[in-house]
């Protein structure tokens, strides 16, 4: 078991001792319950970091004007294209 140093705005130690009082449990008790209710909801939201690029399709190469190895010619043709040369 670890023991752990936490500080918290007035406003969350506000919640935290309005939460003990209606309760009963101790402070301990109460953020040991809200670790777990805020991993069950990540658990269940499926939460990762590479999530939201999953989420995204930009079909064949994204947003990109051009291939990679041809990045110098697209970007010529687009600033000539941008200043009507």
């Amino acid at each position: 078991m670890g023991t752990r140093t936490v500080r918290l705005d007035e406003q969350t130690e506000r919640t935290l001792q309005r939460l003990r009082k209606a309760t009963g449990l101790s402070i301990s008790e109460v953020l040991k319950r809200g670790v777990q209710a805020y991993s069950e909801q990540t658990s269940a939201a499926g939460v990762r970091p590479w999530a939201v690029y999953e989420r995204i399709d930009l079909g064949a190469g994204g947003w990109a004007a051009a291939p990679a190895r041809e990045a110098k010619r697209a970007v010529r043709e687009m600033i000539a294209r941008k200043h009507g040369r």
